[in-house]
């Protein structure tokens, strides 16, 4: 009986890992998606800038971002495995093909310009050191490690960070510390962000807002 369980679970997990799998794998339109996209431009704006308010709430720029990994995160918004009140329900109303789409027509954009990273200089050097070449005396791997050489994204894993709103930048890295986000491959980014100080997350964000992505 036990054995029938085990296997029966087993069946059940890669039933929607391949599922799942299969979600992410479908072909995106940009131009159903751009049709798709009307309810997020309330946030993300009409260009996909996003928006950085000064001692406020972040939205994160998504032009230019890789489409995998857009559509990853609306998954895991509604799988559960991100939380965001807002997020949510708008992930919640596109289907599998709809996801695709919108991802498709946001990665198709030209990268805007970041917000936010006013800060002295020392702390901007301190920020090129941790995004460049991490500080291993802090057990802190580089940025670009895992987020590619110009920090511009690796795959659907690692997005590109390179002018990011440094708002947003430091809101996830504290709910990384705080273990209210996980969506990563074995807490990689858990662990690191558990290692740095609430002023090397100021520094990195605003170094990293302040980087130039050129579009292609």
């Amino acid at each position: 009986m036990t054995s029938k369980r085990i296997t029966g679970g087993l069946g059940l997990l890669l039933g929607v890992g391949l599922a799942v799998g299969q979600a992410m794998a479908l072909e995106g339109d940009a131009e159903r998606g751009q049709a798709a996209a009307g309810t997020c431009m309330a946030c993300h704006q009409g260009d996909g800038s996003g928006m950085n308010v000064p001692g406020g709430e972040s939205w994160p720029r998504l032009a230019g971002l890789g489409a995998d990994y857009i559509a990853k995160q609306l998954h895991d918004f509604k799988a559960g495995r991100r939380q965001n009140a807002s997020m949510m329900p708008f992930a919640n109303m596109l289907d599998d093909q709809q996801i695709a789409d919108v991802a498709a027509y946001y990665s198709q954009m030209p990268v805007t310009e970041a917000q936010g990273g006013d800060v002295d200089e020392a702390l901007l050097v301190r920020g090129e050191q941790l995004a460049l070449r991490g500080d291993w005396d802090a057990y802190i791997v580089s940025c670009k490690s895992c987020h590619g050489p110009r920090n511009e994204g690796a795959g659907s894993t690692f997005p590109g960070i390179a002018s990011q709103h440094a708002g947003y930048i430091e809101s996830q890295l504290h709910a990384w510390q705080a273990d209210e986000r996980s969506n990563d491959p074995q807490n990689l980014m858990g662990a690191i962000a558990k290692r740095m100080s609430d002023e090397d997350i100021r520094a990195v964000s605003a170094w990293l807002s302040s980087q130039t992505v050129a579009s292609e």
